[in-house]
């Protein structure tokens, strides 16, 4: 539909009025909330994300693209059904020591909690021992650990270290994100999953606990 099209290029503008207009009218069209998420948010965020990659976009332009998808999502979430095959599980998001940007995390926290997740978001700049205790007292199948700053990913393999000395680590899976981190990054330290954006975290998550 042209008017999913139109969502998707206002995310990947980074425009949030003309996002969150266009997700009003696409409800009151009658669009699934569902379909727009999929086919109009997420998919604006992935094209982002890609030019990110590329070199055609900068952090700036991300964060706003995901500033549009998340006062959306605000706007979507009653209108999300929870699905079923993660109902119940846990969810615990921080971004790491020394990094004070959050605003990725908090859509993937957002995502999440409409995915079904229970989700306990920690925010940003959180000391390693915060983390830890958090998984000891929330026991959650998953946690997911971001960081935007070259010299901030270097905290996650010593959180990985200390969940392993604490006795933790094989209770639970552990998913890596931001702008630094890749792949290749997740593989080095251990981690079990890895997502470059919020829309990709999600199909990441819901794999890692299913």
């Amino acid at each position: 539909m042209e008017i999913l099209q139109e969502i998707t290029k206002a995310v990947y503008d980074g425009e949030e009025q003309t996002t969150v207009e266009l997700v009003k009218k696409a409800l009151a069209e009658g669009l699934r909330a569902q379909d727009i998420v999929d086919q109009g948010l997420v998919k604006g965020l992935h094209e982002c994300g890609a030019g990110y990659e590329a070199g055609e976009k900068f952090i700036p332009e991300m964060l706003m693209a995901a500033e549009a998808m998340k006062a959306s999502m605000a706007i979507l979430k009653p209108h999300l059904v929870a699905g079923e095959s993660v109902a119940g599980a846990k969810v615990v998001l921080a971004t790491v020591e020394g990094d004070v940007h959050d605003i990725g995390l908090e859509l993937v926290a957002t995502m999440l909690g409409s995915a079904g997740f229970e989700v306990n978001f920690m925010g940003p700049d959180v000391e390693t021992s915060r983390i830890i205790n958090a998984v000891k007292e929330d026991k959650p199948q998953l946690l997911g650990l971001s960081a935007l700053l070259t010299n901030t990913m270097d905290v996650m393999p010593v959180i990985l270290k200390q969940l392993e000395k604490e006795g933790l680590r094989n209770s639970l899976k552990v998913i890596i994100g931001g702008a630094p981190v890749s792949q290749d990054f997740a593989n080095l330290i251990g981690a079990d999953g890895f997502a470059y954006d919020a829309a990709a975290a999600v199909p990441v998550a819901k794999k890692l606990v299913s």
